[in-house]
């Protein structure tokens, strides 16, 4: 696997992250705190979260298909970008975990 598999993982996972926040808190300015402007903000940002998401779900099937991961793991992965700050913490699981094998695999450069 090569590591462009795992950075472009790792973007879409802090994008998708970011913007589930964003529209996590937007939400709760529209109807708890019923805040001026709120209502197109949540509009904007749910879009935006939504395509990018669909993004997302891509490069982690594709992650998780060539790390060959199991079922459960990939669906939870899949899963993530779902849950406010979920994102972030399996993104950092994911990639501790990939690193370590793609460290592994990396020849060692020779000195001339």
């Amino acid at each position: 696997m090569k590591r462009s598999v795992l950075t472009r993982y790792r973007v879409m996972a802090y994008v998708t992250g970011v913007l589930l926040v964003l529209l996590t808190l937007g939400v709760i300015a529209k109807y708890l705190l019923d805040m001026d402007g709120a209502a197109s903000f949540v509009q904007i940002v749910g879009i935006a979260h939504g395509w990018l998401y669909i993004v997302y779900l891509a490069f982690a099937f594709d992650l998780g298909s060539k790390a060959k991961w199991p079922v459960g793991k990939q669906l939870w992965v899949l899963l993530a970008g779902t849950i406010p700050t979920a994102a972030f913490f399996v993104e950092r699981k994911v990639s501790s975990e990939l690193e370590a094998r793609i460290a592994d695999r990396d020849p060692v450069p020779v000195k001339a």
